[in-house]
């Protein structure tokens, strides 16, 4: 049975996926598309073996996980793709309501955090799609946008303060943060941990792959996106695909805060597959 494997439906991932897509690099698994939010419902219910998810859904259920190691999506500042769109300043934004991307969990924990930590305001959440409300003509007074959404967003006339998750978290921190992780199911570790094994080899691969061939990724985002060529390599020169110490830093002050700010009642240790 193929390795059931979920991946982000976000240009950010293009690099890692694209040489297993297009076959690259040879890979047996049944790949399943989403967001964030929804591959974290499938990884929890046990209907993906291996996935990209929020780092919230490790820090929630990490006794259920392994993290893979030396694969992550985060920024060291600028993320670019996860923005806060307001139309007022963001110390003015207190008591008022922000309309937050159904398509995330982790952003949405964050801003929580920068709420409390960095700016001293607190906020009312819905949760909807920004481009179906503002297509209706309303204009809430912020928004919470993730992904190619946000980048399609970052310059509407109606919000010119704009407010990059990943450069606030650095602001407050000096760290990079950690949007999204790759992880194994236990259960499937322990049921068939040769494929699995293969997967997250392949993941690394792709990776590997994708950041050395950076440039022609550009150019082929570049040409499904509004944003051209030099736009799209800026955009993908802010991320971060790797996981290392200072990025481990990153989520363990980003489970912290989630801690302090009581989203979780306790910050789980990061342990990657044995």
């Amino acid at each position: 049975m193929p390795v059931r494997l979920g991946k982000i439906g976000y240009l950010n991932v293009l690099p890692i996926y694209h040489p297993l897509e297009t076959g690259i690099l040879p890979m047996d698994c049944e790949v399943t598309s989403g967001p964030p939010a929804e591959l974290n419902k499938l990884m929890d219910a046990g209907k993906l073996d291996v996935s990209a998810c929020s780092s919230v859904e490790y820090a929630r259920h990490a006794d259920k996980y392994y993290l893979i190691p030396d694969i992550a999506i985060g920024s060291r500042g600028p993320v670019q793709s996860v923005l806060l769109l307001s139309r007022r300043p963001v110390e003015e934004l207190d008591g008022r309501t922000i309309l937050v991307s159904a398509q995330t969990h982790t952003s949405a924990a964050l801003l929580r955090v920068l709420q409390a930590k960095l700016w001293n305001i607190k906020t009312v959440f819905t949760t909807g799609s920004a481009t179906d409300v503002l297509g209706t003509g309303e204009r809430p007074q912020a928004i919470l946008c993730i992904g190619d959404e946000a980048l399609n967003l970052r310059y509407h006339p109606d919000y010119p303060h704009r407010i990059d998750l990943g450069e606030a978290w650095r602001e407050l921190t000096g760290l990079p943060f950690i949007f999204g992780v790759w992880i194994v199911r236990r259960e499937s570790w322990e049921r068939n941990r040769e494929k699995v094994e293969q997967a997250a080899q392949l993941l690394l691969a792709g990776k590997n792959w994708g950041t050395e061939n950076i440039g022609d990724v550009c150019v082929m985002a570049a040409e499904e996106s509004c944003l051209n060529v030099d736009e799209m390599c800026s955009y993908f020169d802010g991320l971060v695909y790797d996981l290392g110490s200072e990025e481990q830093k990153g989520m363990r002050a980003f489970y912290e805060s989630l801690v302090e700010t009581g989203i979780i009642d306790a910050a789980p240790e990061l342990v990657f597959l044995p």
